[in-house]
Parts: structure tokens; sequence; C-alpha cells
């Protein structure tokens, strides 16, 4: 795969990207920095023929440098829009959660209505459209955390971990120079990228699987219905989005695995995934010393499997 020739293991975030691809929702990469979250997007972005903006989120970025804004024209007395690098196929947000409520307001519209307002005019986004954010869980200094509205639209929202000691002795092998090379062939295109999703769409779910599906997210709102014993520690369960997004990346796990029906451990690999965002806990829960992953993790073991 090309993007190997730049990063050195990541499968699980590669994968996830590609899972993205294939059924357009949005990422959202968290991890400590130098873990190349910035640098496995950019490559996605090479190997595709499309356009790719990347936008550095700064505390006093503006919804006009993400959008754009309307320019007065002397000569003709009248206003042109001027369109922002939002305008672009693969966007990069870098440290998204450095921006400020008004900038993450003018990408909610982007990420889930696939348009743009500027002056009231309303513009929509070319597809495939698809943000991939980065954040870093360590410095909360100057950082603005993402409403849960705003979590909800993100499809996965992925985990980057260190990696292990063979991967990294080739990462100081390939890239301790001080000019290291970034060749990516660009090996596909939108066009082909709109037909694979109509391929996932044609992928199976068997209806006891969407019945387990509809379980699992059910058991992060009602747990007691489930005989799990997870009395206040749970502040809001997964959305209906949730199980929407749950069935899409199965689907796409499932055709990237080459299959054309879906398994309960497609469900399984993904659920982290999809549901770690969008399941709050209690001030209760962290005393305890619980996490969202905890919980989810034992909704997994509880819930009957078809």
């Amino acid at each position: 795969m090309e993007i190997g020739h730049v990063l050195v293991g990541q499968e699980d975030l590669v994968h996830r990207m590609l899972i993205g691809l294939l059924t357009g929702g949005h990422l959202l990469i968290e991890g400590v920095p130098g873990l190349a979250k910035t640098t496995a997007v950019s490559s996605l972005a090479k190997s595709i023929r499309t356009e790719f903006q990347r936008l550095q989120f700064t505390p006093d970025l503006l919804p006009a440098d993400l959008i754009g804004t309307q320019v007065y024209r002397p000569q003709d007395q009248s206003f042109v829009v001027q369109k922002g690098p939002i305008f672009s196929n693969l966007i990069l947000a870098d440290e998204i959660n450095r921006a400020p409520a008004k900038v993450q307001s003018a990408l909610l519209e982007a990420m889930q209505e696939r348009q743009v307002t500027i002056g009231g005019e309303t513009f929509m986004l070319e597809e495939p459209f698809l943000v991939m954010a980065t954040q870093n869980p360590v410095e909360q200094e100057g950082t603005y955390p993402l409403p849960e509205a705003q979590m909800d639209r993100f499809l996965l929202k992925v985990i980057v971990d260190y990696p292990q000691r063979d991967e990294e002795l080739t990462i100081l092998r390939r890239m301790s120079k001080t000019a290291p090379k970034f060749d990516v062939a660009a090996v596909t295109s939108p066009e082909e990228i709109m037909a694979a999703r109509g391929n996932v769409d044609d992928v199976v779910i068997d209806p006891k699987i969407e019945g387990y599906i509809v379980d699992l997210v059910m058991a992060t709102r009602r747990p007691a219905a489930y005989g799990l014993n997870l009395d206040g520690l749970i502040q809001f369960g997964g959305s209906p989005r949730a199980t929407i997004n749950l069935a899409l990346a199965a689907r796409a796990n499932a055709f990237l695995d080459g299959r054309g029906y879906v398994l309960p451990e497609d469900v399984q690999n993904l659920a982290l995934d999809v549901l770690r965002h969008r399941v709050m806990i209690t001030y209760e829960a962290e005393a305890e010393e619980r996490t969202s992953e905890s919980i989810i993790r034992e909704i997994l073991d509880h819930v009957a499997v078809p």
C-alpha cells in the first residue's frame, strides 16, 4: 500500500481511515505528539487524486479563515464570495480542539450538511468530502473541549498509541535524515471512491446482527435492561447516529475483508471506535476510575452475540 512507503505500523489507523473514506464518515484521531497522525492523513490524501487542505486550528482562528468571506470589489462596487480552504475533498483539521466555538460551529455545518453558508448564500461541498481531525489529549492549556453535538458527527474516534520496538527501529532508520523522502503515488480517484461506496451499501447485514447493533447501543442508555450493573456511571448513552454509524462501519469493514456480508466480529472490532466518544460517563464513574472504554467493553462482554 502506498501509505506504507511513509507510515510505519499504525495498521489500525490506516484501516479506519479507509473505513471513513468508504462510508463518508469523519474521523477524530487522538494521540500524543509525534505519533504521525498528521503524516498519516496527508499520506492518505496524496494517494488519492483529489483536493486536500491542511488547516492548523489555533485559538485566534476565525470562521472566515475556514469557510471564506465576502470581499468588496471597488471596481464594480459589489461583494463577491472568496471561498475558504474548507472547499476541498479531504480536510485535515490539525489540533481541532484549539479553535473557539464560532469556528467549530462553522465546521459543524460543513460536516453534517455538506454545505457552507457565506453571507446568506449557501454552497454545496463536492463529494467525497471528509474531515479527519487530530487532537492532543495531553496539553489542555489553550484548548476548547469539543461540544457533544460535534463529537457525535464523527463516525469514529481513533486512539493512536506508541509504535512497537521493531516499528520504531524502522522509523529511526527511515526518518533520521536531514531530508527524508515522502513518496506517495496517487492510486485512486474520487470517482472510484464513490463507486466503492455503492458496493459498501450492497453488503448484507442479517436481521440478527442488526438487532445486535441496536442492543449494543441501547445497553449504553438502559444498561439495567440488559443485566448490567452500571447505575450512576453513564450520563448519556449513544444516539441513534451511533447505531447508524456502527452498521455503516461494520459494512465497510466486511467490504475491506472481501466479504459481501457482515459478521458479529465486524461490529465488535469497531464498537469501541464508534462509541467511545458518544458514551458520556458521570463524575461517579471517574471517581471509580472507570472510563467510557471500560464500560463499552463490559457491554460487549454481556450483550448476547447472535
